[in-house]
């Protein structure tokens, strides 16, 4: 509540947040938009407990984020899993698909026959079992990032975040990605975060919408109200930049 982040002290401070509210409910799927520099990477890095605030608290299931607590955080991990951008980039060249997804795993040491975990979330993201021996070069990028999605599923998170999930894919496999997501979060009842540049995408997965401008909200509601009745101009402007068909 009442976040903010800054940067430096004195007359050099630069704020990237300032006090910014949002509140996302367990099941819901919200997406937080805004163009380079709205502060959508350092909000996210707050929501992952990656960072802390300057001012107010980021609150989990009621409670503070404590950073201190090493089995609170490790619980807090465990729950909130996130999928990055480039799939080349997040899934380490030298490891199987198979130690890839297993990672959080052992590193959050949960119990349990990881080979039949990894055969499981393959299969929950069209894969095949077998996927697992081989490494990530082998793939497209689209299922690089089926991939990666496999390894977030993997500790049987309550919470996926995905920055900018789609962004570095090709048009099709872009749909096919965002279908995917829509299944999952409905057979799973996921809580879906999505940080996106792209409104569009965000109109397409997300039941409600925040609109971050120069690290502050300018707008929030369901993405319904905030896509065709937006109030704010900064808004107006961004769906007024969305390519549409003659």
């Amino acid at each position: 509540m009442g976040v903010g982040r800054s940067y430096g002290s004195g007359p050099r401070a630069t704020t990237a947040l300032a006090g910014v509210d949002l509140a996302v409910h367990a099941g819901r799927s919200v997406g937080i938009v805004g163009e380079s520099g709205a502060g959508k990477s350092t909000l996210l890095r707050l929501l992952l407990a990656l960072d802390r605030p300057t001012t107010g608290e980021v609150r989990y299931r009621g409670e503070p984020l404590a950073h201190r607590n090493r089995a609170a955080v490790r619980r807090f991990r465990r729950d909130v899993q996130i999928v990055f951008q480039d799939p080349r980039s997040s899934l380490d060249p030298r490891m199987t698909v198979g130690d890839v997804i297993a990672e959080p795993l052992r590193s959050l040491r949960i119990p349990g026959d990881r080979r039949a975990r990894v055969a499981e979330v393959l299969g929950w993201v069209g894969l095949e079992p077998d996927a697992a021996t081989r490494y990530p070069a082998q793939f497209s990028g689209g299922q690089r990032q089926r991939i990666a999605i496999a390894r977030a599923l993997a500790p049987s998170p309550s919470v996926l975040v995905g920055d900018e999930p789609v962004s570095a894919l090709d048009v099709s496999v872009r749909e096919q990605v965002m279908d995917l997501l829509r299944r999952l979060r409905a057979e799973l009842g996921l809580t879906l975060v999505l940080v996106s540049h792209d409104i569009a995408v965000v109109g397409q997965l997300c039941e409600e919408t925040v609109v971050l401008h120069d690290g502050r909200v300018v707008e929030a509601g369901t993405t319904e109200q905030v896509l065709t009745r937006p109030q704010d101009p900064y808004t107006q402007r961004l769906l007024a930049a969305v390519p549409r068909l003659p």
